[in-house]
């Protein structure tokens, strides 16, 4: 039977990201990828925003690793000559009644450690982007735009030159936990011990836990899947900034999001899902949203939007309950030694994804 020290499950952007840390800290490191390539999966078929950390609830896992993580990448792309763009964002409410949490978001922003949000009246947004309707906005500087697979690429890369591995095509089957001589893997057909494992399988994070044997069922959480409908826009769009909605209960509702190519798709839409493959974009979904753009954005055209892509968030939450901090769990929390499983990783996963490895790194 073959042995490595850290195993890590799935090579999204931040089992690609642990994987490094953990390269660079000396450790021998492969990592088992179901697919027959990197970042098939939530990471290929997000927003790819750099996120500010405006939304989160002060203290949580996703507010501080998230404001953490913007800085981390920002710094990493520079580096590593990874395309992105910090263009900002106008974060928008288009009725009286969203006002107040526009102020609640400023506040929680500023508590987050995200000091450079600034109140715009109307006339001020609109100078910013002339075809802008709205009563109120907040501008975040910091906000900003990635290639994901460039980043990923650059990743990868990173671990390789360290002596770690990447196996495609290798899903795990199940693990036994159970013993003292560190856990046993069955992947691909054939056996892997190895010291630690960490389980960042995204979507399947869940299904992969399930199927280890010595982990308590009461530390894996139920999957949900909330589908994300993208539309593109068949024209340029007069817009050299993200503009984002007062945000909904599931999501950060219908936004306009720019690529570095300029090229705009509104999105995402919530629509829960009964499993991770339902990725086709019906296209009778974009009736409704011009509607929702044209409460920001009243010059968007009839048949102006295109069916686009869509990707699925990793819940584990259902339909009408709050939305969970990012569950990540060692062995303090399951018991596990070695063993540390990642669930829930949504939104800002991307941005957060340098400051996750950090934290996991700490954990083993």
């Amino acid at each position: 039977m073959d042995k490595v020290e850290c195993v890590v499950i799935g090579a999204g952007v931040v089992g690609l990201a642990v994987a490094r840390a953990l390269a660079l800290s000396g450790r021998e490191v492969m990592v088992l990828e179901a697919a027959g390539a990197i970042g098939t999966g939530t990471s290929s078929r997000n927003s790819e925003v750099i996120h500010a950390g405006l939304y989160y609830p002060t203290g949580s896992l996703k507010a501080g690793l998230c404001v953490q993580g913007s800085q981390m990448l920002y710094a990493y792309c520079a580096e590593r000559g990874v395309p992105h763009r910090r263009c900002g964002k106008l974060l928008v409410a288009t009725s009286p009644d969203q006002l107040p949490a526009l102020e609640t978001i400023r506040a929680r922003a500023l508590a987050n450690g995200v000091d450079d949000l600034v109140w715009l009246t109307a006339d001020e947004a609109r100078a910013m982007e002339p075809e802008l309707r709205c009563l109120a906005a907040l501008h975040s500087p910091s906000t900003g735009i990635i290639d994901s697979h460039g980043l990923m690429l650059a990743l990868q890369g990173d671990l390789e030159n360290a002596g770690g591995l990447v196996a495609l095509n290798s899903p795990v089957a199940r693990a036994d936990c159970s013993g003292a001589n560190g856990m046993v893997l069955e992947a691909a057909g054939a056996q892997l011990r190895a010291d630690v494992v960490v389980n960042a399988a995204g979507l399947h994070a869940p299904a992969v836990a399930s199927s280890f044997t010595g982990l308590a069922a009461e530390h894996v959480p139920k999957a949900y899947f909330a589908k994300g409908n993208y539309f593109t826009l068949a024209a340029r769009a007069p817009f050299n900034r993200l503009i984002y909605p007062a945000p909904e209960a599931a999501g950060l509702g219908v936004h306009l999001t720019l690529d570095l190519g300029g090229l705009a798709r509104f999105g995402p839409d919530v629509e829960w899902v009964d499993g991770p493959d339902d990725l086709l974009v019906n296209p009778v979904r974009g009736d409704a949203f011009y509607a929702e753009v044209r409460k920001y954005w009243p010059g968007l055209r009839d048949g102006a939007l295109v069916p686009g892509y869509a990707g699925i968030r990793p819940k584990i939450h259902g339909p009408g309950t709050p939305q969970p901090d990012f569950m990540i769990e060692g062995p303090l929390e399951h018991g596990v030694g070695g063993l540390v499983n990642l669930f829930g990783i949504e939104s800002p996963g991307l941005t957060s994804c340098l400051a996750i490895a950090a934290h996991v790194a700490r954990l083993v």
